[in-house]
């Protein structure tokens, strides 16, 4: 039986390519990814305009005026033939406080009741794991957050809120994420914390970046609303 070779690099249009590590969400991908991404930034490459990575790939934007595909793919070919090279960072590890009140945690009872537990056993499951961030994406700062109990995995509501506040914590599927900023959403809503993480006038604007670790720590109403 055949089997695809990774990484594997494919034009996606006329001025993007993708490069992808593999088919599936696991450690090894999110590594490559990061030492990827991390060659391509200190490469800082005048014809790549941009870089876009998930959780097993990493699309990159090209000027085609200043280098053609094929051009493009001899130097990506070199990247990753030293990629064994690239040494990453060890991950910063963050705690986020999240407030699990059920004004804040509007499918929090829901949950509950879909796994058969109670709100502080979802509420326990949720803050004892440690996550990883996979990449960020669907507005700016969303984290999508690796490392999700089986037992909370939950499908995203059939329809999506036309406006989850800023601040929310939520799950979809097997992952977790937080809502930067005020924006239309169909992730189960658990809570909500006032960590600020998107903030265009910080450098870099994001409070996470790709391979932070995160935890999440319980906090009462008050101390949400705390100044």
């Amino acid at each position: 039986m055949q089997t695809t070779a990774f990484p594997r690099i494919t034009p996606a249009s006329d001025h993007a390519t993708l490069v992808t590590f593999g088919d599936r969400i696991g450690l090894d991908c999110h590594h490559s990814v990061l030492r990827f991404m991390t060659a391509m930034q200190r490469a800082a490459d005048p014809f790549v305009r941009n870089l876009h990575p998930a959780y097993a790939s990493v699309l990159v934007s090209f000027d085609p005026r200043l280098v053609s595909h094929a051009q493009l793919q001899a130097v990506l070919l070199e990247r990753l033939r030293r990629l064994h090279e690239v040494e990453l960072l060890p991950a910063r590890a963050i705690e986020i406080p999240v407030c699990y009140a059920p004004e804040f945690g509007l499918d929090l009872a829901e949950v509950a009741a879909l796994h058969q537990l109670t709100t502080d056993e979802v509420v326990q499951l949720h803050c004892e794991a440690e996550y990883r961030v996979d990449f960020l994406g669907f507005s700016p700062g969303f984290p999508y957050l690796s490392g999700l109990s089986p037992r909370l995995a939950t499908p995203r509501l059939p329809t999506p809120r036309t406006r989850v506040p800023s601040g929310s914590v939520a799950i979809g599927g097997a992952q977790t994420g937080i809502y930067p900023l005020a924006s239309p959403g169909g992730w189960r809503i658990l809570g909500r914390t006032s960590v600020c993480l998107f903030d265009p006038r910080q450098s870099p604007a994001t409070l996470l970046q790709i391979g932070d670790r995160v935890t999440f720590r319980s906090i009462t109403r008050a101390e949400l609303m705390a100044p």
